[in-house]
């Protein structure tokens, strides 16, 4: 698996050369967010808060209604706790073009609760005109820019940073509205975003080697949700439905799933993997997703919970687990 090192810094630097309505927002978090280069190649185009994300919110929204769009690099509990009210009436209720990079998301972080935005899909899918997305490895990462370029209205992103995998080809990019179907089975299908995906990977390969069909579908668009092949993939499981997230269950993919499932009448059972209502601590990402649920060995659990029977799938069974370092050379910090 190659790993490539802070995708979205070169990235974001060579996307605005040619785009100088482009202007960068940051709130006391720049290097932390891979943004200290592009301050440094654009100067005059990057606007420092402070730690006033309610303000930043409030300037990103003027900003825009001046014709300049606006990308906002903070920790991704910063944008959405910190800041609603802003972000409601200041961005999302004009439907204004802002872009906001939410660093950080779910349990990537061994900073705690403090730094961990674990139901911000949930509230983010719930607010008026907001698309939401969320990469999952480096080519969606270099690719969101160009996905979203075209919604005339604010986006909210799970980015990615640091030492990031490259788990899709670099010329499959992001789309918009579209999953990404990574195997075909008949037995069950799995959902999967974010960082879960590339856990659930070590799973279904695992399941597949036992003979289970797993149809696994990676999803990069929370809202709007749902295309053909997710729909198709639903309704085709004949052991039911399991989807794995970096999100309390409350309101993210398992939810998105479960609305879809009712509105089209789909029968499959559920069983949604992910927080369950609690607020996770500090500690190394392999800890904390092996601790609530979330790794390849909870989703061989899940798998034989709807199967009704064991796979014979142990844990010297799976690929050998990427275990990224707190400290590194990749991140700033390590929180």
């Amino acid at each position: 698996m190659e790993i490539v090192t802070r995708p979205h810094v070169e990235n974001f630097i060579d996307w605005c050369r040619t785009r100088p309505e482009v202007l960068a927002l940051s709130a006391d978090l720049t290097n932390s967010c891979e943004l200290g280069k592009w301050r440094d190649t654009y100067p005059d185009r990057f606007i420092t808060a402070g730690m006033a994300e309610q303000n930043m919110l409030g300037v990103a929204g003027g900003l825009a209604r001046e014709g300049f769009v606006p990308f906002i690099h903070t920790f991704a509990v910063f944008i959405y706790r910190r800041a609603y009210d802003q972000l409601a009436m200041s961005v999302a209720y004009p439907n204004l073009k802002v872009r906001l990079l939410g660093f950080l998301p779910g349990i990537v972080t061994p900073g705690g609760v403090t730094h961990q935005a674990i139901e911000d899909i949930a509230i983010m899918r719930a607010t008026p005109n907001m698309t939401v997305v969320e990469t999952g490895d480096a080519t969606e990462v270099e690719s969101v820019l160009d996905a979203t370029e075209h919604i005339d209205g604010p986006v909210y992103i799970r980015i990615l940073r640091g030492e990031v995998p490259r788990l899709f080809p670099q010329d499959s990019p992001m789309v918009v509205g579209e999953s990404r179907t990574l195997s075909l089975g008949d037995d069950l299908t799995v959902l999967t975003a974010g960082i879960a995906t590339e856990e659930a990977l070590r799973a279904c390969q695992a399941l597949e080697r036992a003979g289970v069909g797993v149809t696994h579908i990676h999803v990069s668009t929370h809202k709007p949700f749902g295309d053909a092949a997710i729909e198709a993939a639903l309704a085709g499981a004949k052991h039911g439905v399991i989807t794995l997230e970096n999100h309390t269950i409350i309101g993210g993919l398992g939810s998105a799933v479960a609305e879809l499932m009712a509105e089209k009448g789909i029968g499959s059972g559920l069983t949604r993997l992910g927080l369950r209502d609690t607020y996770a601590h500090g500690a190394a990402q392999a800890h904390l997703m092996r601790e609530y649920g979330l790794d390849a060995q909870a989703l061989i659990e899940a798998a034989e919970h709807r199967l009704g029977e064991s796979t014979g799938v142990s844990v010297d069974d799976l690929s050998h687990a990427r275990v990224a370092a707190i400290h590194s050379d990749a991140k700033a910090e390590a929180l």
